[in-house]
């Protein structure tokens, strides 16, 4: 069961950057989602490469040239996501109800791709490929090397709410920003870009 969003799957139907700062509301798990337990192999997999939790504090990813401290991100009374201030698109975002990056589960760092009439943090974030690497700096001092397996452009509409947010057998991560066509009446992108990343044992 996914304990870690505390009741809530957060869809992050992101209206980011030059969009209104609005973001669909977050629907509700189902009932019975679990995960079967792990495999020995799985579980060895697990002790070799997973972290303690830590706060994660910056982020960065060479092949778009990102790099950005990190905030923490909650949620809003109305369950939607808290996302980084517009005024400040290049500031990026960890969501603090997901696990931290290194520990088992996906991880969730959020970026705006414009804003305030410049590009954001995550401008390029489309760009990234499968191989593409991403570094997070924690406060105890360690720095968490990721490599991207997929990138994938959705709609806002058909959030893979499952796939970004369900449980897995190792640390893994997401990022996500706003994508596609911007509807202006809507004030806001169609689409999602979500890169899935899994993370790399030390030395490899």
């Amino acid at each position: 069961m996914r304990k870690w969003l505390g009741g809530a799957v957060v869809a992050l139907a992101l209206v980011l950057g030059a969009c209104s700062g609005e973001q669909a509301a977050a629907p509700r798990p189902a009932e019975n989602t679990s995960v079967a337990p792990p495999q020995a192999d799985q579980a060895d997999q697990r002790e070799q490469t997973a972290l303690s939790a830590s706060t994660p504090t910056e982020v960065s990813i060479p092949k778009i040239g990102a790099h950005s401290t990190l905030v923490p991100l909650g949620l809003n009374p109305d369950e939607t996501v808290q996302v980084p201030p517009v005024t400040q698109p290049m500031q990026a975002g960890w969501y603090d109800k997901a696990p931290t990056p290194g520990e088992i589960g996906p991880a969730v760092i959020l970026g705006h791709v414009d804003g305030d009439h410049k590009p954001g943090i995550f401008y390029k974030l489309k760009e990234m490929a499968a191989g593409d690497e991403i570094f997070v700096s924690r406060s105890d001092g360690t720095k968490v090397r990721f490599v991207a397996d997929r990138v994938k452009q959705v709609s806002k509409d058909a959030f893979p709410t499952d796939e970004v947010y369900g449980d897995t057998t190792k640390p893994e991560l997401r990022l996500i920003t706003c994508g596609g066509v911007f509807d202006k009446g809507a004030r806001s992108y169609k689409d999602n870009i979500i890169v899935f990343a899994t993370m790399q044992p030390a030395g490899r």
